[in-house]
């Protein structure tokens, strides 16, 4: 079981164990003052970790109580990249190379349909290389894109919610390169720069209209 160490971690621990709780409850929990509990509670907040509402109580002012944001999830234990590895080669082992990378299409098809739908509105090229990053965000890659001197766009991924499973088999990485290329279009070229998977830092794409390639 995860053992909390710092401060901070005690309080993500008591908030995940207890649910939402006053300052004064998790100070009297922890063994420490309300306002050593506000302080770590206010960085926390600050990093997207706990919320605070307030609840009605009986007499007196109403009550503020914090609980777990939903990104603090991700500092507990979780188990689901051990076990989509282990799925990826009982089905590797078993069924071979050809069922797996039918797998693999298969939710490239769906990704595709997605992205397209959700992309499909944009009129120019920077639309919708601004709602494909929004869109890669949404599904935890911390994605963003700038517009570069020459023209063209980087879309900077910064996080991969799925390495685990792409360094396992990097059938995903090729499909997702072609889902980008066919969700901004046959004029677009798109060429990966970075990638976590190699060793890199995050995933870059350089994106630019073929016509722009050229010159």
């Amino acid at each position: 079981m995860w053992s909390p160490r710092t401060p901070a971690e005690r309080i993500l621990m008591a908030l995940k164990m207890h649910g939402a709780r006053s300052a004064a409850a998790l100070g009297k929990a922890l063994g420490t003052t309300s306002e050593a509990v506000r302080q770590q509670l206010q960085r926390l907040a600050d990093e997207g970790l706990v919320e605070a509402h307030t609840a009605a109580g009986g007499v007196g002012r109403p009550t503020q109580l914090w609980s777990l944001a939903p990104a603090a999830q991700a500092r507990f234990p979780d188990t689901h990249a051990a076990l989509t590895v282990q799925l990826l080669d009982i089905v590797r082992d078993h069924l071979g190379e050809d069922v797996l990378d039918t797998i693999i299409t298969a939710r490239e098809t769906d990704t595709r349909s997605a992205y397209e739908a959700a992309v499909g509105a944009a009129t120019d090229l920077k639309s919708r290389v601004a709602a494909l990053a929004d869109l890669r965000s949404q599904e935890g890659y911390m994605a963003a894109w700038t517009e570069q001197p020459d023209g063209s766009m980087l879309l900077v991924e910064n996080h991969c919610p799925i390495c685990a499973a792409a360094t396992a088999c990097q059938g995903f990485c090729r499909a997702e390169l072609e889902v980008f290329r066919s969700v901004l279009g046959p004029e677009v070229e798109v060429e990966r720069q970075e990638h976590i998977v190699s060793g890199g830092r995050r995933c870059t794409y350089a994106i630019r209209s073929i016509d722009n390639a050229a010159q």
